[in-house]
């Protein structure tokens, strides 16, 4: 695959190399330089994909208490 530099040094990841990778308009990416070129990597997820992936329920004081060992 060959790739051209842009305005500004700036390139474009063709769309099918894109969802191959899944990677989103958004995510951040890191650059190695290595003894063979660059290498770009996905900085990892973003915090817009892992909100609320915790699903927390609401939890009464005495499930707390009883989880630690304490009884009222």
């Amino acid at each position: 695959m060959e790739l051209k530099i842009g305005n500004k040094g700036r390139i474009t990841l063709p769309i099918k190399l894109r969802m191959l990778l899944g990677i989103k308009e958004g995510d951040s990416l890191t650059i190695e330089i290595t003894s063979r070129g660059i290498l770009l990597k996905p900085k990892g997820p973003s915090a817009k994909d892992i909100w609320g992936a915790a699903k927390l329920d609401k939890v009464e004081i005495e499930e707390i208490e009883e989880a630690l060992g304490k009884e009222s």
